[in-house]
C-alpha cells in the first residue's frame, strides 16, 4: 500500500527552522521529522512513499540523493569509487504539486501515481505510535459497515493553557494545561483511492481538511480511529525542543523500529 506525505507547506510557525529548509526536514536527533515519519510506516512493511512537494522542495530531494547515504560511515576506494547504498528499501516518489497549493490540490495530483486501491495519508510534521495494523482493519470494518472513504487518526491533547473556572470574577478552579475532551485530528489516515472520483475539490488552494473531510463528513463516510497513546506535532520552535529533549533521553515513544 502507497503512503502519501504532505511535505509543501511553509511552516510558518516554526520559522526560526523553516526560513532555509522545509519543516519535514527539521530534525530530531541527526535526523528530519520526515525519516521519522518514513520509519514508522516502514515498520509494517509499507515501503513505497510519494511526498507531495512545495516549499523548498528540491531540498528533500537533494537530502535523499545525498546527505542521507553519506551521513553514515562508509569506505571509499579510489580507484574504483562508488556512491555508498541507501539503509533502507524505499521506493520514493518526488511529486512536485506547487509551492502555493493547498493539501486538497496537492493530493488530487497523486490520483494517477497511487497504485493500490487503498493508500496512507499522513503530515510531514506529526509523530505517533499508531499501531498501523490496527487502523487499517478498523478502517476496513467500517467500510464493509458504513461505505467510508477515510478514515482519519483524532487524539485527544493536552491544552497549551491552564484552564480557570469562574463564577463571575473570581476562580473556582484552576488546573494547569489538563488534557482536552475533544477529539482533534492528527493525519494517520487511510483512504480510499476512490475519494479521487467522490466531490473532490477541483481548486489550486484548497485544503483537504476544510474543502474535503468537512463535506464527507457530513455524508457519513469520514470515520474516526480514536488513538490513546503517544501523539507530539512539530507546528513550534517549543515542539522542536520538545521532540529533542525525548528523542535525547531515549524516550521516543514513537521509535517502534
Amino acid at each position: 500500500m502507497d503512503v502519501v506525505i504532505f511535505c509543501g507547506g511553509r511552516g510558518t510557525r516554526l520559522s526560526e527552522k523553516t526560513n532555509t529548509i522545509p519543516k519535514p526536514l527539521v530534525e530530531i536527533g541527526d535526523q528530519p521529522i520526515l525519516w521519522h515519519i518514513m520509519k514508522i510506516y516502514s515498520m509494517y512493511n509499507y515501503k513505497r512513499f510519494i511526498l507531495t512537494l512545495g516549499y523548498k522542495g528540491d531540498l528533500i530531494k537533494d537530502w535523499f540523493l545525498r546527505t542521507y547515504r553519506l551521513r553514515s560511515s562508509f569506505e571509499l576506494d579510489l580507484q574504483n569509487p562508488q556512491i555508498p547504498s541507501f539503509n533502507d528499501d524505499w521506493r520514493i516518489l518526488f511529486l512536485n504539486t506547487g509551492q502555493e497549493s493547498g493539501t486538497a490540490h496537492r493530493l488530487k495530483q497523486v490520483r494517477d501515481h497511487v497504485s493500490s486501491q487503498q493508500f496512507m495519508l499522513a503530515y510531514g510534521d506529526c509523530l505517533a505510535d499508531v499501531d498501523l495494523h490496527r487502523l487499517l482493519a478498523f478502517h476496513n470494518a467500517m467500510k464493509k459497515k458504513n461505505d467510508i472513504l477515510v478514515t482519519i487518526t483524532a487524539h485527544k491533547p493536552y491544552s497549551r493553557f491552564g484552564i480557570i473556572k469562574t463564577d463571575g470574577e473570581t476562580a473556582t478552579s484552576f488546573i494547569e494545561k489538563p488534557r482536552i475532551e475533544d477529539w482533534v485530528g492528527i493525519g494517520f489516515m487511510v483512504c480510499e483511492k476512490t475519494i479521487f472520483e467522490y466531490s473532490f475539490p477541483d481548486w489550486p488552494l484548497a485544503m483537504f481538511e476544510v474543502d474535503y473531510l468537512q463535506h464527507i463528513a457530513k455524508e457519513g463516510k469520514l470515520a474516526v480511529y480514536k488513538h490513546e497513546g503517544f501523539f507530539h506535532p512539530m507546528d513550534t520552535y517549543k515542539d522542536y525542543v520538545a521532540l529533542n529533549d525525548l528523542w535525547r533521553r531515549g524516550e521516543a515513544k514513537w521509535k517502534m523500529w
